[in-house]
């Protein structure tokens, strides 16, 4: 009789392992999704993060270049962006800048594209001058 006892319980454990494996073989792709998911997740907040610098910098640049006596170029600001993200490990391949410099404002406007995915950042520095408001300031005196 122990004979048939140890047979019983070594079918009944041997068909509790076949259904971990038949549970495995649907939880794991479902865990490998979520931290695939992560990490795309980190890469596109990296990104958007590297372009939102760039473009900020690059607004900023030419809203002081702007007050220059020969003013600034959008072409030289264009330039400028893709300098700043060329060197940069970026999971998106595709960025693209467009700056708008008007007499109040400089507005960069970058995109990147991979796949079906976008990031998109808009960036805007006041043109300001400071040495007319100081000069104001003096007069007033």
């Amino acid at each position: 009789m122990e004979r048939r006892k140890n047979s019983k319980e070594k079918k009944l454990s041997a068909g509790v392992r076949g259904s971990i494996t038949v549970e495995m073989s649907f939880l794991m792709p479902m865990i490998l999704l979520l931290i695939m998911g992560c990490i795309l997740a980190v890469f596109y907040y990296h990104d958007k993060n590297i372009l939102s610098g760039a473009a900020y910098e690059t607004a900023v640049v030419g809203s002081t270049k702007a007050r220059e006596k020969d003013g600034v170029k959008t072409g030289e600001l264009e330039n400028l962006f893709h300098q700043r993200v060329g060197r940069k490990c970026i999971l998106f391949s595709d960025v693209r800048a467009s700056v708008v410099i008007s007499a109040d404002e400089t507005e960069v406007t970058a995109t990147a594209l991979r796949k079906h995915m976008k990031v998109s950042v808009s960036k805007r520095a006041a043109i300001t001058k400071p040495e007319k408001y100081i000069r104001d300031l003096r007069r007033l005196k």
